[in-house]
């Protein structure tokens, strides 16, 4: 009997020597300081540990994350460039700072055309490919929105970084929404228009798509329910493709507006601005994260000064995050970075803090994004994710001032910038 015990105390003893060496993770030795991505500020959420104390969670040698975003389609060549051009970006500069955990990060990116049908392709092949640890969404609404409740299915993790309907984080608990989706912005702007604006009849020029949509309903409704005395006197919806839009801004002018609320993607929205010029209006314009971008400075040119935008990124903010995205932008493509590569230069952040403290596990990371809080970002601090998958950060709005967008204002309520009050 004493022998026996004695071969078991032995045997308790080295098993306790084994366990007390260290892991065979590839993620590194739990002992040692892991290189970590670029520099990110975040609260410990209820999802994972940020203290450095808990040890790194086992990860592949490269980390792959999936990628889309309308690169060829000729209505968003600019934003289509500002996405994969911040994707790349972000990949190049946490693989500069050692990688995820010492992992190293792989960009699996694909062009959907600004297609529907693409975009559901594309993520049938990124939803069953088991070497993708999440999927990165760098285009609008309709791709988005179709591709979502394939990785849904799938049980893949992904991250929108600017789409704005609701159907998107509407696919289920494995999607989440870096920016917030149009009825919140379009709230704001309803705000910014009655109460900073102080304008009591306005003319809504919309791309008549969901982004369009949307914001128009959602900027009605806070006018009626709030707002009564501030009227819509003048309606029109146009396609994505219109170039010319003389007819509907001499139209929205006859009206009588004291403000035109322009609700389009870069290209019409410098039309607007255009028309407004060139017939001598001197009515104001409030647009939408849709004119944050270069190439609406570019085309409009003098005629872009004036215009307020509402949107999530602030060019004057002195975060550190914000400062160092567009002076890595810059020196990397030349151009300003705007709206769109900023959102998804964010949701490669997101998605790199939840591999670095969860893994590569959708659940782990999705449980880890949902209890994120004061996350800084480039777009600002992300406050925390709601229960439906969106994240809640004040609505900046800028003005163009001698060709670029500067700070305007912010509307930071509680009820507005929360999607779940809607």
């Amino acid at each position: 009997m004493k022998k026996v015990l004695a071969l078991v105390l032995t045997l308790m003893m080295a098993l306790s020597l084994v366990a007390c060496g260290g892991n065979g993770s590839t993620g590194g030795d739990a002992g040692t300081a892991a290189p970590s991505s670029p520099s990110t500020t975040t609260t410990a959420p209820s999802g994972g540990d940020t203290s450095g104390n808990s040890a790194a969670p086992a990860l592949p040698e490269t980390i792959k994350i999936g990628f889309f975003a309308p690169v060829s389609a000729a209505a968003a060549s600019a934003d289509g460039a500002s996405a994969i051009n911040s994707a790349k970006l972000a990949v190049k500069l946490v693989n500069e700072n050692g990688g995820i955990n010492g992992s190293k990060v792989e960009l699996v990116d694909f062009d959907d055309g600004l297609d529907t049908t693409q975009a559901a392709n594309i993520a049938e092949k990124l939803a069953y490919d088991d070497s993708i640890a999440a999927v990165v969404s760098g285009s609008y609404s309709g791709p988005t929105k179709v591709a979502a409740p394939i990785f849904q299915d799938a049980g893949k993790l992904m991250v929108s970084a600017y789409a704005v309907h609701p159907d998107v984080t509407g696919a289920g608990d494995l999607i989440f929404s870096q920016s917030f989706p149009g009825a919140v912005q379009a709230t704001g702007a309803a705000v910014f228009t009655a109460e900073q604006l102080k304008a009591t009849k306005v003319a809504i020029i919309y791309v008549d798509l969901d982004f369009g949509t949307t914001q128009v309903n959602a900027f009605k409704a806070k006018l009626a329910k709030d707002y009564p005395d501030v009227h819509v006197v003048f309606e029109q919806g146009v396609a994505i493709s219109d170039s010319d839009l003389t007819s509907v801004v001499t139209a929205a002018a006859a009206s009588g507006a004291d403000l035109i609320y322009s609700v389009n993607y870069y290209e019409q929205a410098a039309e607007v601005l255009r028309q407004v010029g060139l017939q001598g209006l001197n009515i104001p314009v409030l647009g939408t994260e849709g004119a944050d971008s270069w190439m609406l400075l570019d085309i409009a040119g003098e005629y872009a000064n004036g215009l307020y935008i509402t949107t999530n990124m602030n060019r004057d903010d002195q975060n550190e995050q914000t400062q160092a995205y567009i002076k890595n932008y810059r020196e990397e493509y030349g151009i300003q970075p705007d709206m769109v590569g900023a959102s998804v230069y964010d949701a490669f952040q997101v998605l790199f803090e939840a591999i670095k403290n969860a893994g590569t596990d959708s659940a782990a990371m999705r449980d880890y994004i949902s209890g994120m809080k004061n996350f800084d970002t480039v777009t600002g601090t992300l406050l925390y994710y709601n229960a439906e998958g969106s994240a809640v950060k004040p609505i900046q709005v800028q003005l163009v001032t001698n060709g670029e967008y500067h700070y305007a204002g912010i509307v930071d309520d509680a009820q507005i910038i929360d999607p779940a009050n809607y």
